[in-house]
This record gives structure tokens, sequence and C-alpha cells, in this order.
């Protein structure tokens, strides 16, 4: 197989990454983005690896069943976010559950209970948040997303995932932007003031912030920017967020507050929390509220139980628990996080909560020494999963049940077969779609003690 080759495909699978994969005739597996589960058509090769190709669809011949006629987005082949907007919500789901039962029987070996999916009741407009790289120049401002595997800006403000009134934001500041002469960040040259629009809205208090993330707190003609935004009700907050850093990374250290508070307030069941800059905060509400449901349920908690909530953020998960427990145990690394979660704690007047800033491991080590010896484990890590050493100090601290909440599912279920070996079975999986249009799931797994580890 060489490169510019053309050959008939027919896919059969789709990847963790949302690309559908097809065989070539002498068995080659050829990863084709664009496609559906169904799909036959004519591949051209556009890279050859020892084992595997990467083709793009050169003509597609019999559409898949689960393929729609209009994706309804200008520049979803130029984004890169959302690799599923040309099929079926229905089929996305699908490809979704497979990809989790996949990891669990395939990469790890086993076979627990897999519940159905549980879908997003929203599919368009349900992201609380969005963080759009500026580029271009003062006259003509780009704002939009980067492409994949770049960092170059494909212009967008009204794309289907955020609020609409997103869109109402970015075109405020995109004219004082124009009429101020502020120059945007250029990545190459390090030169510019403004690197990001970084916009939150509390869904159930419909409170905006608007926070830019520039190289200096000098901006220009700020009561025009002010004035810009007074136009546009709910804006609560408007911050800077100065970076002046030579990195990936979009929010800088330092803060400050152009108008309102440096904070806005939302609802997650039943609880107020105080979203700044820096919060961690799901993206999809509605959904966060069913997945922390399902997490309380299959907890199986009483006024009894000591709850330890590892990977804590800001407390969200936990703290949505805290009424059913005896006591409540946050730990999480990041120091402003956990000033957060205390401060949720006390803005919902929870007294039963402790929150310790460390590293999980070694918290959950120190907890052990103390002879802590808590019921129930919520651990919802970040996508590289937990360390063996965590594991390990958890299964010694004998919970009667882990609740592992993950974004990832391979390393989910690479983490219940280590848990597995110190004795929690995996008993139930399930899915939840918190990121419809994207490739991107999450999966809450219980795991139970068994008798010999």
């Amino acid at each position: 197989m060489q490169k510019n080759m053309c050959i008939p495909l027919v896919i059969d699978g789709m990847t963790a990454e949302g690309n559908g994969v097809g065989r070539a005739e002498n068995g080659m597996a050829v990863f084709v983005p664009h496609t559906a589960v169904g799909d036959r058509l004519l591949c051209r090769i556009v890279k050859v690896e020892k084992r595997f190709a990467y083709g793009i669809v050169e003509e597609l011949l019999t559409p898949s069943p689960d393929r729609l006629t209009e994706d309804g987005c200008s520049v979803s082949g130029k984004c890169g976010g959302c690799v599923f907007r040309h099929v079926s919500y229905e089929a996305e789901l699908r490809y979704k559950e497979q990809r989790v039962k996949d990891a669990f029987e395939r990469l790890a070996g086993l076979s627990p209970v897999f519940q159905p999916i549980i879908g997003s009741e929203r599919q368009s407009g349900y992201r609380n948040k969005a963080q759009y790289p500026v580029a271009g120049t003062a006259s003509a401002p780009c704002i939009g997303f980067y492409a994949p595997r770049s960092h170059r800006v494909v212009e967008q403000r009204a794309c289907d995932l955020q609020p609409p009134v997103f869109k109402e934001i970015l075109d405020a500041v995109a004219a004082w932007i124009t009429q101020a002469g502020v120059t945007p960040y250029d990545e190459t040259t390090h030169q510019g003031l403004l690197r990001h629009i970084y916009l939150r809205q509390a869904m159930k208090t419909d409170q905006l912030m608007v926070c830019l993330v520039c190289t200096s707190g000098k901006l220009p003609d700020t009561p025009l920017l002010l004035q810009k935004l007074e136009a546009i009700p709910n804006v609560a907050s408007v911050c800077v967020n100065i970076n002046r850093r030579d990195t990936n990374v979009i929010l800088g250290e330092e803060t400050f507050v152009l108008k309102g508070a440096p904070y806005i307030v939302d609802e997650l069941c039943g609880l107020r929390f105080r979203l700044s800059p820096r919060s961690f905060y799901q993206v999809n509400r509605d959904q966060a509220e069913r997945l922390y449901t399902l997490a309380a349920e299959e907890a199986q908690l009483t006024d009894r139980d000591v709850l330890l909530d590892l990977y804590c953020g800001t407390g969200t998960i936990g703290l949505t628990m805290a009424h059913r427990v005896r006591q409540l145990i946050g730990v999480e690394i990041v120091a402003p996080a956990i000033e957060d979660a205390k401060q949720n704690a006390a803005d919902n007047g929870i007294q039963n909560a402790r929150f310790l800033c460390a590293d999980a491991a070694k918290a959950a080590l120190q907890l052990e020494k103390e002879g802590m010896r808590p019921d129930v484990v919520i651990v919802d890590p970040p996508r590289k999963g937990c360390d063996k050493a965590l594991i390990d100090t958890v299964a010694r601290m004998a919970p009667d049940r882990i609740v592992y909440v993950s974004c990832d599912p391979a390393t989910l279920a690479r983490d219940a077969a280590l848990f597995d070996a110190v004795g929690y079975h995996v008993k139930r999986v399930t899915p939840v779609d918190m990121f419809p249009r994207t490739a991107h799931v999450e999966t809450v797994a219980l795991l139970t003690k068994t008798m010999q580890p």
C-alpha cells in the first residue's frame, strides 16, 4: 500500500477518536475520519505506517444508514471538535457504548454488567464554558477554535454546542477589539495583547462571565468594552486574566475584575456553586446532575457512612452526597480548587465535610495511617487514571464499595483490572454521554469487595 492509492473500503468500526476503520484487501487497518459504520467508499490513502494506514473519503459509494444528510455546521470538517455531526445521535450513542464495552472486554479482559448509555436530552447549546483563541489583526480579528493538531484558528463564533448568547458576547468583544485597536496575540512572535476569550454561563441562574486572557493588565478603552457588554443581559462578571508565558496553558495565575464579582453562581443537585475562571465544573450541567445522581445510587450511601472523594476538584460530586453520609472527606492537589470546595461547603451550610489539599495517593496513605476506614470511595481522576499506589492504598482501606467516574474508558478498564487484582470486582458499568457530537464519553463503574483478593 502506498500514499495516494485509492482503494475500496467498508467501514466496520470506530476508533476512540471518532474515526471510522475498515480493512484493506491485504488486511491492513485503514482509519478514515468523517465516516460511519456501514459506509462503502473509495478511500484515498494519505499516510502509511507499518501496521495501519490513514485515508480520506475520495468517493462515498453507499452511505451508511447512520448518516445524516446535513451536519448543520459550516466548519465541522475544519474545527475537529465535533467528530459525530454527520451521524444520527442514536448511532453516536451506539458507538460510545461499544467503545466502553471494547475497553473492558478487549483491553482488560473483564465482563461486568453493561448498562445502556445515558444520552443527553440536549445535543446543541449544552456547553456552559468555551475558550476561544483570538488571532488575526485588530482590524480583522479571527475568533474560533484550533484546527485539529494545530494552533491555526478556525473562525467560528456561532458554535452549535455553545449557548447562542456566547456569539453575542464574541461579537461585542470583536467590536471593541476593532474600535480600540486591540492586538491579538501572535504565538510565533509572542507579540500582542489578547490571547483568549473565556466564557462561562450558569445555566440555572443565567449568570454570564466574560474573562479576557491577556499578556498585560493594561487594556485600551475598558469603558468601551464594558459599554459593549452592558447591552447583553446577565453579564455578572467581567474579568481579565494575565498570562505572559510562552505556553499552551490558557490561564495565567493572576486575575482581576473589571465589573461585578470574581465569580458567577450556578445551582446543581439543589446546591449552589461559585464558578471562578479557574473552577472545575462539568460543561454539561444537566447531564452532570444525571451523572452525580447515578454515582450516588451506585454508592448506596447511608447516614452512618464515611465517604472519601478522591480527585474531588471543587467538591461538586462529594458535596451533592454530603447530606446522605456521616462524614465527607475530599482530596484534591490543586490548592485553589480546595479553597473553592471549602467555600462551596460553607455557602451550602454543609458542616460534615473535610477537604485536604494533597496528592490523592499520598493523602490516601496519610488517612490510612490515621486509621481512617471509609465505607465508600469515589474516584474521579484525570484522563491518565489512577496511580497504582493509590489503588493499593484504597484497597488496604477496605471500603465496601468504590465508585469510579472516568472520562477515558481505556484507563478506567486498565484500573478496573488493577483493582480486581487487589480484591475489588467491577460489577456494573454505565456510560454517560456528557459531550454530544464529540468523541468523549464519561463512564460510571461500581466496584465491590470480593471475598478473596
